[in-house]
């Protein structure tokens, strides 16, 4: 899902960029981000372990590519604004360090994976246990199988819509977010599955954890 550099033109290099800026000055200016050295460790902790996951990236028609995201797990634990913080650093040094993505499109790709894929796991995650009621092993399975393919679902949605609208990508956003959308939506399933077995594992281990973590992140 990392778009490289010349998929996108200055349109929309500019508005995914302004979007990402602006949507990180906002979590500045709001007092969200107070970091401190327990959420600085939580934080390099998780991306590390995230940026192994994306580095497995199988090629997919369209000009993309597909991996594991771990944005619905990072919106899960650490809340949304320090799982969008947490995604923005795997990006920025993959895109700097590894060329994984380009420069050009790293507002994109922050936008996507940073921001939509987080959010999304978030809040489906926060209203689908409401419903669940009471925590539980199987509960944290279920809210996290469906917030984890949510959020790789939306996110592949959101850049097949990029590319396609975009005039310097040979294809249309009628090939593009079908295929985008498509296959995210079958490794979504797969995301959600781990994102589900890890909630479980971590309550079975200790209830507690959970709950301690969420609460750092608000």
């Amino acid at each position: 899902m990392h778009i490289p550099d010349g998929f996108l033109d200055a349109y929309w290099v500019a508005i995914t960029y302004a979007a990402t800026l602006g949507y990180y000055a906002y979590l500045s200016a709001s007092g969200r981000l107070r970091l401190d050295t327990m959420r600085v460790s939580l934080i390099t902790t998780l991306a590390a372990a995230i940026f192994a996951a994306q580095m497995l990236n199988w090629p997919i028609p369209g000009g993309t590519s597909l991996h594991l995201l771990g944005g619905a797990l990072a919106g899960i634990l650490l809340g949304p604004a320090y799982g969008s913080l947490t995604l923005a650093l795997v990006l920025i040094v993959q895109a700097l360090v590894f060329h994984d993505g380009g420069l050009t499109t790293l507002g994109a790709n922050i936008l996507n994976m940073g921001i939509i894929a987080v959010l999304t796991g978030y809040y489906t995650f926060k209203y689908t246990m409401k419903l669940m009621g009471t925590p539980s092993s199987k509960s944290l399975f279920i809210t996290g199988l469906l917030a984890g393919w949510a959020s790789v679902f939306l996110a592949g949605v959101a850049c097949g819509v990029e590319i396609g609208l975009s005039p310097r990508f040979p294809y249309g956003v009628e090939i593009t977010l079908p295929v985008m959308g498509g296959w995210h939506f079958a490794l979504g399933i797969v995301e959600g599955v781990i994102t589900g077995l890890v909630l479980s594992y971590i309550y079975k281990r200790d209830p507690s954890i959970i709950e301690a973590l969420r609460t750092l992140g608000v």
